[in-house]
């Protein structure tokens, strides 16, 4: 990856040649060659004037680097500022969801919201920084919210969660916790087993799945990922800022803490 970007930013830095040289001017000759002009009037071959740029290149490559880093650190934060709008216009969305499961305190002032796939492998790890999280932080609302990107049978295990969610919300946790923290892959099958397990009548529960209230929400989180470019499993949404991945307890503790202290 950073080899491809590299040869991109030295694309990028040959597409500014023709300004290379300060004062210069692009000029078509009569055969349709090109060629710069500077001010004082002396003509600029463009093929010199790419020579110069390559030689300069091959004896600094390092400017290539701090030309790359440069350019990831302004995407970046281009990427946060996006982040920002798209939290502040869809706050409700985000925190406040009917849909979502929540775990720890459902009334704390600080809130985590996490995106994330039953059979996600990271998920599975990142559910013990949550458990840990909420543990040590009795004002802490963690918001799950069903993000099932990875395989038909996540999304099954989805829609069965969100109906069991919809029943016994109080239960929810405890059906978090068994599902992702399960054996094998949840499907379908499995999923109803937990709910079943958690006390929820089978013919209601399979009634409540087929709410369609249940994938228009799945499909809205889809919609809402894409707006915070979140392509993948664990993604978090922590004050304004969007945190990609399994990063681990201290980490995400750190970035609670700073939104406390914004408070």
């Amino acid at each position: 990856m950073k080899k491809a970007n590299l040869l991109a930013t030295g694309a990028a830095l040959a597409m500014l040649t023709p300004g290379f040289v300060a004062g210069t001017v692009r000029i078509a000759n009569a055969d349709g060659a090109a060629t710069t002009q500077s001010a004082t009037g002396t003509k600029i071959d463009r093929k010199e004037v790419e020579g110069i740029i390559r030689d300069y290149l091959l004896k600094n490559p390092e400017l290539l680097l701090e030309v790359q880093d440069a350019l990831e650190t302004k995407q970046r934060e281009e990427q946060r500022l996006a982040s920002e709008g798209v939290i502040e216009e869809n706050k409700a969305e985000i925190f406040n969801s009917t849909f979502d499961g929540i775990v720890g305190n459902p009334n704390g002032k600080t809130t985590i919201v996490e995106f994330y796939d039953y059979n996600c492998g990271f998920c599975k790890r990142a559910m013990e920084d949550m458990q840990a999280l909420t543990k040590a932080d009795p004002d802490l609302r963690f918001v799950l919210k069903e993000f099932p990107i990875l395989s038909p049978d996540s999304q099954k295990a989805s829609v069965v969660s969100m109906a069991f969610h919809m029943m016994h919300p109080e239960k929810y946790g405890e059906f978090h916790k068994a599902l992702l923290g399960g054996q094998g892959r949840a499907t379908e099958a499995t999923a109803i087993k937990v709910a079943l397990s958690l006390g929820a009548d089978e013919k209601d529960l399979r009634e409540k799945m087929k709410d369609p209230s249940i994938p228009e929400a799945i499909s809205k989180t889809y919609d809402l990922a894409n707006k915070l470019m979140i392509t993948g499993t664990p993604s978090y949404v922590i004050g304004n800022e969007v945190v990609f991945g399994a990063l681990g307890e201290q980490v995400l503790a750190e970035k609670i803490a700073s939104v406390k202290a914004s408070q």
